[in-house]
């Protein structure tokens, strides 16, 4: 044996072949050296020794009662072989996949649509074909005819996706990903693509600024029951998060000093106990002593609309403020509580950027009690 070859001897003699080893992207290697093969379709193999990396090759050479198979990569191979075997890259590889873990009819349906949408790398020609494979084998199996116009139907790929056995959940949405990416180039007609739709926004929190101009401002309107109603408004957005219904039913009794700090009983459709942030405290305070028993933005109807467009509109003053929105006063108290809990300090060291796992962990977790949840948002400072 030459040194750097490797060579398997077999009792019969065996065509001479030159196709890639690889079942393709996503595979297990159990088939990995798997020699069932010699006598037929050499392109069959499975993985060795990484050829499906390095675009490894079969070559064999006679010898007196045997013969000998060489694995070669690129640039190098027996004497008298081209530097760069042909059929080694995206095309190469399509035209030459023979994986064993699936049909020979769903690898010949993989090969036809793969090489419709001329994948522009090596890895992603792996793994569609891979994809379109494991489809075609599932749907084969359950009488489909193996054509594109019926296994990349999105009902078909959708169900593979959830029924197909032996798949964990990471495998099968990439699979679904892969497939569908597939299907809306090979039978666009089936798979319209999505109209782009404007993604809402969180709203900009006000700086700690302007929340002091809002303060100041109502601390100057010339009657106390505009000062009362205004500073509420903007305590209770800023300092408590609240909007909407939660925030036109609140009246002075629901504000109370407990737990150690200053905590807002929210009724209605989403009844909670909310700690105050402490800063908002002692305006917050002087305007439930205010309202008492009635509603501390004004009027007598909980259910009214446009809460805050007559309250703001009765303020004088203030033109070089921006308007007030009481879903920016929100964001402002969402911006503090998530630097007061270190929010962004533990998304950092996690590497999360989106919360939508945060939500399924949540989901799991008790939140803390009253006392708790005072000492952690609104504690005196």
């Amino acid at each position: 044996m030459q040194a750097g070859w490797v060579g398997v001897a077999s009792a019969a003699g065996v065509p001479a072949v030159g196709a890639a080893f690889g079942d393709g992207a996503g595979q297990h290697h159990a088939g990995a050296g798997d020699l069932r093969e010699l006598g037929g379709d050499l392109a069959g193999l499975g993985l060795v020794a990484g050829g499906d990396t390095h675009c490894s090759r079969v070559a064999q050479v006679p010898h007196s009662g045997y013969s000998w198979l060489y694995t070669y990569g690129m640039g190098t191979g027996p004497p008298g072989t081209p530097a760069s075997p042909p059929g080694c890259g995206d095309g190469g590889l399509i035209t030459s996949w023979r994986p064993v873990s699936v049909s020979p009819q769903a690898a010949g349906f993989a090969r036809t649509v793969v090489a419709q949408v001329a994948p522009g790398s090596r890895e992603r020609a792996k793994n569609l074909l891979w994809a379109a494979g494991k489809l075609a084998d599932f749907a084969i199996g359950l009488g489909l005819e193996a054509v594109p116009e019926v296994l990349l139907h999105p009902s078909v790929i959708e169900r593979f996706a959830i029924s197909a056995p032996g798949l964990s959940g990471p495998a099968r949405r990439t699979l679904r990903t892969n497939l569908r990416f597939l299907a809306r180039r090979v039978v666009p007609a089936l798979a319209p693509a999505d109209a782009p739709l404007p993604r809402e926004r969180a709203k900009t929190p006000y700086s700690a600024a302007e929340i002091a101009g809002y303060l100041a401002l109502a601390d100057a309107q010339p009657t106390a029951a505009r000062r009362m109603r205004a500073a509420g408004l903007v305590c209770l957005g800023a300092g408590a998060g609240l909007i909407r219904a939660d925030l036109r039913g609140v009246r002075g009794r629901d504000i109370a000093c407990r737990s150690g700090g200053v905590v807002v009983d929210v009724r209605g459709g989403r009844p909670r106990v909310v700690p105050v942030l402490a800063r908002y405290h002692e305006p917050l305070l002087a305007s439930a002593a205010f309202a008492g028993d009635k509603l501390v933005t004004g009027g007598t109807d909980p259910d009214r609309k446009n809460l805050a467009t007559p309250l703001i509109r009765s303020l004088d003053g203030g033109t070089g403020l921006p308007r007030l929105d009481t879903s920016r006063l929100r964001a402002a108290w969402l911006a503090d509580c998530a630097a007061q809990i270190g929010l962004a300090t533990f998304m950092h060291a996690a590497g999360i950027t989106c919360s939508q796992r945060l939500g399924d962990l949540l989901a799991a977790l008790d939140p803390a009690d009253e006392a708790a949840a005072v000492r952690l948002l609104g504690g005196r400072q």
